[in-house]
């Protein structure tokens, strides 16, 4: 874990209990952490597309990581971990959850991926640099926003590319990700805490001083007969790439 001038930049201690209760559901599609199997293959639609994006060539390859490394912050039980390794990296897992990592290290295993994960603090790990950077649903777990996207743009080598998911912080998102959401038993209850939501001109505007530019932003979106889906609606939640510089 971090040390203590760092600690209070990072996920909250009762943000990381929360998540590490539900660790050993986390691999079962119909079990509490459901909405994220659903949205894990929109999210990665936007990836492969950022990624094709950013790399010459990558387009035309099944692999296109190959020889790259990625880290994936805040990993959870490692969903996005493993697609990532299947398209080539060698990926680093971290998660605040010694718990998460566990079950993510088991999965991975049983899988026939060599994944490496850890526990702990992004920032007070000694793990380098990285060629992909992803961050999806968490710096809305995370108190001083500002310092946690610093160490996020420290892992990112140069020429890197960092993608990263969040809910939005409108009208919209507290009457549904947090009210009607939990109501029906989607998300677990306390999953969401509207006021950490952050909108896409203020998380550009902090990534910006950690000298990241955005390159694409797109909305994830539901509609019936649709369900989850890339959209120019971020009402509930979006997803960017950004670079060096």
């Amino acid at each position: 874990m971090g040390n203590a001038n760092i600690s209070n930049v990072t996920i909250r201690p009762e943000e990381a209990d929360f998540f590490a209760k539900l660790a050993r559901d986390w691999w079962n599609p119909k079990g509490p952490m459901a909405s994220l199997h659903q949205v894990n293959p929109v999210r990665l639609a936007f990836l492969r597309e950022a990624i094709d994006a950013h790399w010459p060539g990558a387009a035309r390859e099944a692999r296109p990581l190959a020889g790259k490394s990625a880290l994936d912050i805040g990993c959870g039980a490692g969903l996005l971990c493993e697609p990532l390794a299947r398209l080539g990296a060698a990926v680093t897992g971290v998660d605040a959850s010694a718990e998460n990592v566990s079950v993510a290290a088991a999965h991975a295993e049983g899988m026939g991926l060599d994944i490496r994960y850890m526990a702990g603090e992004v920032a007070g790990l000694d793990i380098g640099t990285f060629d992909l950077v992803t961050c999806v649903e968490v710096i809305e777990h995370v108190a001083d926003k500002a310092a946690f996207l610093k160490n996020v743009a420290a892992r990112l080598a140069p020429g890197g590319l960092l993608v990263m998911s969040t809910p939005n912080r409108t009208a919209a998102s507290r009457v549904l990700l947090v009210g009607a959401a939990e109501a029906v038993g989607y998300v677990p209850k306390g999953t969401h805490h509207w006021d950490d939501f952050i909108t896409p001109e203020e998380l550009e505007a902090l990534l910006a001083e950690v000298g990241l530019t955005v390159t694409a932003r797109r909305g994830i979106a539901w509609r019936p007969g649709k369900g989850l889906h890339l959209s120019d609606d971020m009402a509930l939640n979006y997803i960017l790439s950004a670079r060096a510089g």
